[in-house]
């Protein structure tokens, strides 16, 4: 059945094509699997919250009839606004219109957030752009601009409220705009689209633009709320949808509600939130974490940007999911936001996540795969300016910017066939990865540190159900057919560290020489005697804890990029000049890059998943999540490779010359 809905219907109807419903959230009442929900062009300023599931045969699909055309928002226009000084607005609107639930007191906050009890979930927006939020009534007066943003000039657009009698005063510094001409909203509900219960299973949401929603901090072991997401479900399909303006989270694939694990560390303070995640993990068993249940989530074709937290999120309820052919750029770029939850994709336990074909870029931070990114895939996603300008200021304690972060994971963690520009590549604070046929321009760093005492789940391959726990040994790492360019100043930069008052040196070289200190698989196995019935355990007790192996071979160094001591069969070239350009004309994406033509003659083998081997701790291959092989014969492109492959991410020379995005 086709359910229709037209919120520029002269009345209230049935659902019918000649009586449509005015709101979203009336089909979804009545929507039943195999209906599709037709959805007219036209602006619903409501919470759709679907009240039934589809199957994986008849899914529910909600469908905007003009792709973009129909607009869900979290937001209320606010009009009659007031002159009250310079160039200073006001206006007011009674609490009521908020609900159970008030942007306007409820502050971004919770476990693992660090920038304090600053900022509200509310937000004004003129001309569907979020002005920056006040401290006080006298700064939004001065209308300064931020120290941290990424867009100095347009943080002088200041909002600042305060409660008087049951009523929320706004006071807006619109820097010389009229809000009476402009259109000028503010946020009012928390989501715009997500069921409040766990199990609604199998909806299609297609072609809408979902913007401005009061979303709140979204952290690992807390409820994770978004604009727009499954909540704790199987089998959702997000696509082809315009997603912006979340003070928070954009998509968001999950975690379960657990009151008793809830921002735990924040409000108790006597267990870590390490701890809190490893209990999440467990507690998680309880609330049918397992792949028949949970996730197997297809996010696609998606414009996801200005997001402030991330543009898409999720703990746990993630597993098994695509994330392919999405476009996301300028998340947390007002930088008001700081903690260790922020990025393009943030994604905990991402067991079996394909991540591909993305274009990812000024993001204060890329991907970020955070504990168990077991079985994932990064593969043939273009990632660049993924760093902060050089005049924005750090926000205290946050975290710093890179391409791709993965964090105390015991893999098989695959990274292949990407292109990543930015002046850090990889923050690998980890082990049991692998890098083939990527083209890197930036540094590795945090190599063998920044894991801490942090004992962290693996799981049997291909599932959710915990194997062991072990702490993070380091290395266990592959590099094949890489090429590695020193695109950026190799100066060493001084940082603070994440959420501690101190400056730290950050690495700004390129090349595999950061795994010098790890040894090769032969010297490492030559320490256990495989021959004896009887190890002497006393002895092998220092190499159980020790880092384990790494191997490179076929890698590709130019512009003074270094290779790991024990690499042999690679290509160093310390004379030529090698320059990579990413050029943008009419929103098409070419590369201008000279590397291809300095390969010469050199070759390197074909990998596949029996180069690659098995991650050490959870003895799992590297492989498709199905369990068959993986051999690495196509591109970035999805070209094929001849029997003797280049190094980098292009079958052939030609191939660096096409599109990339």
């Amino acid at each position: 059945m086709t359910i229709y809905v037209d919120a520029n219907a002269p009345r209230e109807g049935d659902g019918s094509k000649e009586r449509p419903f005015k709101t979203i959230g009336q089909a979804a009442c009545i929507a039943a699997p195999g209906d599709e929900v037709l959805v007219a062009p036209g602006v619903y300023r409501e919470y759709v919250d679907p009240k039934n599931a589809g199957t994986e045969d008849a899914p529910i699909v909600y469908k905007s009839r003009v792709p973009l055309g129909a607009v869900i928002t979290g937001a209320e226009e606010l009009t009659g606004w007031e002159p009250y000084r310079g160039t200073v607005w006001t206006a007011s609107v009674d609490n009521s219109l908020f609900g159970g639930y008030d942007p306007y007191t409820t502050y971004v906050y919770g476990d693992w957030y660090f920038a304090g009890r600053t900022k509200h979930t509310g937000a004004v927006y003129l001309n569907d752009k979020m002005l920056y939020e006040a401290g006080s009534l006298e700064e939004c007066l001065a209308g300064q601009a931020s120290e941290c943003s990424w867009e100095p000039e347009a943080s002088r657009l200041k909002w600042y409220a305060r409660q008087e009698n049951g009523r929320t005063v706004f006071f807006a510094n619109f820097q010389g705009a009229d809000p009476n001409r402009e259109k000028v909203e503010i946020n009012v509900r928390r989501e715009c689209f997500m069921p409040s219960r766990t199990g609604v299973d199998y909806i299609t949401v297609s072609g809408f633009t979902v913007t401005k929603a009061a979303t709140t901090w979204a952290p690992p072991a807390a409820f994770q709320d978004c604009m727009i997401g499954p909540h704790w479900s199987k089998g959702w399909i997000i696509e082809d949808c315009d997603i912006s303006n979340s003070k928070c989270a954009g998509i968001g694939l999950g975690k379960y509600l657990d009151p008793d694990n809830e921002h735990y560390f924040t409000y108790k303070h006597v267990k870590s939130p390490t701890q809190m995640e490893r209990d999440a993990v467990c507690r998680g068993q309880y609330h049918g974490w397992v792949k028949e249940k949970i996730g197997g989530h297809i996010i696609r074709r998606n414009n996801i940007h200005h997001c402030e937290q991330g543009g898409i999120i999720g703990r746990m309820g993630g597993v098994f999911s695509v994330i392919e052919d999405n476009h996301i750029h300028h998340i947390n770029n007002m930088m008001e936001l700081g903690g260790a939850e922020i990025a393009g994709i943030k994604m905990h336990a991402a067991i079996d996540v394909i991540i591909r074909r993305n274009h990812i870029h000024h993001c204060t931070m890329g991907i970020w795969t955070d504990w168990e990114a077991q079985g994932t895939r990064i593969t043939q996603n273009l990632l660049h300016d993924n760093q902060r300008p050089a005049f924005a200021k750090q926000l205290s304690g946050g975290m710093m910017s890179q391409d791709i972060f993965v964090e105390v994971g015991h893999g098989p963690t695959l990274i292949d066939n990407n292109i990543l520009l930015s002046d850090v590549s990889l923050r690998m604070a980890t082990q049991g990865v692998a890098l083939v046929h990527n083209l890197i321009c930036g540094a590795f760093t945090c190599v063998g540190d920044g894991t801490g005492p942090r004992y962290t789940p693996y799981h049997i391959p291909h599932r959710t159900e915990v194997m062991g726990f072990m702490t993070i040994l380091h290395g266990d790492d592959r590099f094949y057919n890489n090429i590695f360019v020193q695109r950026w100043p190799s100066a060493p930069l001084e940082v603070r560290s994440d959420s501690r008052d101190q400056v730290v040196s950050e690495n700004r070289e390129v090349g595999t020489h950061v795994m010098d200190e790890y040894v090769t698989w032969e010297e490492w196995i030559s320490h256990f005697d495989m021959d004896s019935d009887t190890p002497n355990m006393a002895a092998l007790e220092p190499w159980h804890a020790h880092s384990l192996p790494v191997w490179a071979k076929g890698n590709a160094y130019f512009n003074g990029a270094r290779a790991w001591k024990h690499e042999t069969e690679n290509l160093v070239d310390e004379e030529s000049r090698v320059y990579v350009e990413l050029a943008e004309k009419d929103g098409r994406y070419l590369l201008d890059t000279n590397v291809f033509d300095l390969l010469g003659g050199f070759r390197a083998g074909i990998v596949n998943s029996d180069v690659l081997g098995y991650a050490f701790e959870p003895e799992e291959r590297y492989e498709n999540p199905d369990g068959t092989p993986i051999v690495f014969d196509r591109d970035y492109l999805g070209d094929h490779r001849g029997a003797a492959a280049l190094p980098g991410p292009f079958a052939s020379a030609d191939g660096a010359k096409k599109q990339v995005w």
